[in-house]
């Protein structure tokens, strides 16, 4: 591969998905797409460039994008949002929503799905603290391929021994032969959709709860606070963005603050831009730090 192919795969990468690859992944591509070009009859990455620039390449783009799109994930992963989600920001949600009784949450990089079945088997153990009420988890992807094993909600055995208690397991999964199939009851609570991050995605909202987690890390910054700026807008003016570990809305954007005590957790910045119509008196931001500190 020339140095003129390594640098058109990357603006495809960049251009399609907001993937940035820094001059020295040049490894990283070979290794991902090389399988991809085989699979096409191509004997080389330099050839697969030729193909993807000759018309009606499109189908061979997408499969490009997809191959070096970051799946990496795992059931409850990183444990603290999740602990922050089922503590704190579901019960002020429904104290702060207790009049509608509906709550939407949006997993926006839902890969292989281990993080919405995640959210959806903490909100399952809520029990009848949920009852009447209705709950949408709308999960997204890049990826047609992921999405489809997200559906499915077959996992190896070694993807359910990551981040997943046993317990949880055993209440929530089926053995299939060597693979796990998480319950129905659990599948029918999310809704897959495929969504590319640098388009519009203002249809799907409005939403209580956001995870935008481990994404805007390959973005560069100017595609990141494009992201949060419109996140921002389909986020409830009382609700919630919860981010990776490595990602912070600091230093990039006022669209959201941190919520103290809190990592990874943020709340729409009132002084950013105008709310839009939603709850009313003592907000879930403030019943979550509230809770916080009663819990302390």
């Amino acid at each position: 591969m020339t140095p003129f192919d390594y640098d058109f795969l990357r603006r495809l990468l960049k251009d399609r998905s907001g993937l940035v690859l820094s001059a020295d992944k040049e490894y990283l591509v070979e290794s991902r797409l090389l399988p991809v070009a085989r699979k096409n009859g191509l004997a080389s990455l330099s050839e697969l460039v030729q193909k993807l620039k000759a018309p009606g390449a499109e189908n061979l783009t997408v499969a490009v994008v997809e191959a070096m799109t970051t799946n990496e994930t795992f059931f409850l992963r990183d444990k603290v949002p999740f602990d922050h989600f089922r503590q704190s920001i579901v019960p002020s949600l429904l104290a702060a929503r207790e009049s509608r009784r509906r709550l939407r949450i949006w997993c926006a990089a839902a890969s292989t799905g281990q993080e919405p079945y995640s959210l959806a088997m903490c909100l399952k153990d809520m029990g009848p603290r949920l009852d009447g009420w209705r709950v949408e988890i709308v999960a997204t992807d890049l990826s047609m391929e992921v999405l489809d094993k997200a559906k499915a909600g077959i996992y190896s055995q070694f993807e359910v021994q990551r981040g997943l208690p046993i317990q949880m397991l055993l209440k929530y999964f089926t053995q299939i032969g060597e693979t796990w199939q998480i319950s129905s009851e659990i599948r029918s609570m999310v809704q897959y959709r495929p969504l590319n991050l640098l388009g519009d995605f203002t249809s799907l909202g409005p939403f209580d709860v956001v995870f935008c987690r481990n994404v805007l890390i390959y973005f560069d910054q100017v595609a990141k606070i494009d992201v949060m700026e419109r996140i921002r807008k389909v986020v409830e003016p009382d609700g919630f963005l919860v981010l990776g570990a490595a990602e912070t809305v600091v230093g990039l954007t006022d669209a959201f603050k941190p919520v103290p005590d809190q990592r990874g957790v943020y709340a729409p910045n009132p002084a950013s831009g105008a709310a839009k119509p939603g709850a009313v008196g003592f907000s879930a931001t403030q019943r979550l730090a509230a809770n916080f500190g009663a819990a302390r």
